[in-house]
């Protein structure tokens, strides 16, 4: 695996791909930072300063921890970056899923032309789900002691001076802004980078909340307060802790690799003098077909209801309202029940919905493919779909269990569902990440193999698909490359600067 990193740097596109999309990770992760215009930036730097400290067995979870991570701090920093790449993730899932329902997207979407179309809509309906979320979060500023993710900053001052509608346009304006580079940004990365560019924006964000999670663990497992002591239950209790992050990992990794393959076998053609088919291939069924799409939908679908029970009026203050806001919001049991079982029925939808039996029976027929032992046509359709739903139950368990697995060992070691620490061990999160280092792994490696370097899998490869990266595929300008690092160096020092002026004084 190291020879394979250091043959990365031997391929000049390679190595070009590389360098731009860290340098677009680089300026992701300074716009989290960027303070929205007319919204009090020592106010939000006293906020942060005392969270550092902040009990590891802090309540916050469920809708709010979920918010949090995929925004990679952006809310709670009332950054440009607030809303994070959310609005086009949500769009583009109820794109997918108006062009498996509404046939006329669905004939666009196999015409000449017709994806660049249906991008083209996917984008606008981003656009307008940003204005209304970033209504939302600039309403919501002017009062922050109402923000779950929040909590306590009013001690420390007025987070937003001057909110009248002169504030409240210009910061929807720039949110909306905001949402609207996150989104060409990860075009850029998919295009000329390594990996998806939405997923890898998703993945650095969920990342950049790893150094605050080890901090936390070392001061909860080890506190400072034992005189120089090491409590030795509390080590072995760190020890096991991290011991079953790498199984859950190595666990995710072999679900979301896992497939039967079905094999196809061709019937011989002769065309002129030369013979066609008579050979067997494969059809790979994923068992997390999928993927992380049910956990998003479960989660979309329990963020309703806390937005409507705030904002309905004569609602808001009912004892039933306050019990279902706490335990939506902060992650209590009902949160975990309800999305156990929306995971569940989502994966059977979102497979219902992408996975077709019968054109997949019909091309099979068309080309003269027939699975052995069973007869073309309907047979093969119901074939397919028998298989697909016993693995589809196997999938749906291993989400459901990898969602409650947090709350889960949170019991056993005695921190709360939302705890920072815990985002590592399940869920949304660590499923996101995997599912990025295998694609980026993928495209690493086929480009490794197609210059005859040896990739990450001396024997064998990884699967996936390898036709997303070509030889002659374009990389990022190499000029444009080095005025990008320039301008983040220069950044960097400027950065480094005031940081220690501010430090000085």
């Amino acid at each position: 695996m190291i020879s394979a990193f250091t043959n990365s740097w031997k391929i000049p596109e390679l190595r070009d791909r590389i360098l731009f999309t860290l340098a677009l990770i680089v300026i992701i992760r300074l716009g989290v930072h960027i303070t929205l215009p007319g919204v009090d930036a020592g106010v939000i730097k006293a906020y942060l300063d005392s969270l550092r400290n902040a009990d590891p067995k802090n309540p916050a979870g469920g809708i709010t921890s979920l918010l949090t991570v995929f925004s990679g701090g952006g809310l709670q920093q009332a950054g440009i970056f607030a809303l994070g790449i959310m609005p086009y993730i949500s769009a583009s899932i109820m794109v997918q899923l108006m062009t498996a329902v509404v046939p006329k997207l669905s004939r666009l979407a196999r015409e000449d032309g017709g994806r660049q179309k249906i991008t083209q809509y996917t984008r606008y309906i981003t656009i307008g789900i940003a204005v209304v979320q970033g209504f939302f979060v600039a309403k919501s500023l002017t009062n922050p002691e109402n923000i779950p993710y929040m909590k306590g900053i009013e001690k420390f001052g007025k987070l937003v001076p001057h909110g009248d509608f002169t504030w409240m346009a210009m910061t929807v304006i720039t949110i909306v802004a905001g949402t609207v580079l996150l989104m060409w940004i990860g075009d850029q990365i998919t295009e000329k980078g390594i990996g998806n560019g939405t997923s890898i924006i998703i993945t650095v964000n969920i990342i950049s909340a790893l150094p605050g999670a080890l901090i936390q663990a070392w001061h909860y497992f080890l506190p400072s307060g034992t005189e120089g002591k090491v409590n030795a239950f509390n080590a072995m209790w760190m020890v096991m802790m991290i011991a079953l992050l790498l199984i859950v990992i190595a666990g995710t990794i072999a679900i979301t690799q896992a497939q039967r393959r079905i094999a196809v076998q061709y019937a011989k053609r002769v065309v002129g003098r030369k013979q066609f088919g008579g050979q067997t291939q494969y059809l790979p069924l994923k068992v997390n077909y999928a993927g992380v799409m049910p956990i998003i939908f479960a989660s979309a679908v329990l963020s309703l209801p806390p937005l409507m029970l705030q904002y309905i009026p004569g609602v808001a203050g009912k004892p039933w309202a306050l019990w279902a806001y706490s335990e939506l919001s902060r992650g209590g049991p009902a949160f975990y029940v309800l999305g156990g079982v929306g995971i569940f029925l989502f994966s059977y939808f979102w497979v219902a919905m992408m996975f077709q039996p019968s054109q997949i029976a019909e091309d099979l027929k068309r080309n003269g493919g027939y699975i052995p032992g069973v007869r073309p046509g309907k047979p093969t359709a119901d074939f397919l779909d028998f298989t697909m739903t016993r693995l589809t139950f196997a999938g749906a368990v291993f989400l459901a269990a990898l969602f409650i697995l947090p709350v889960l060992t949170g019991k056993v070691v005695g921190l709360p569902p939302g705890s920072l620490i815990l985002q590592f061990f399940g869920g949304t999160s660590l499923l996101i990440m995997v599912g990025v280092v295998l694609d980026v792994m993928r495209q690493v490696e086929t480009q490794l193999l197609q210059k005859h370097y040896d990739g990450f899998l001396r024997k064998g490869k990884l699967k996936g698909r390898y036709d997303r990266l070509n030889q002659n595929s374009g990389s990022a300008p190499r000029t444009a490359i080095v005025y990008l690092w320039t301008v983040i160096a220069v950044l960097i020092v400027v950065g480094i600067t005031a940081y220690l002026y501010n430090g000085g004084r």
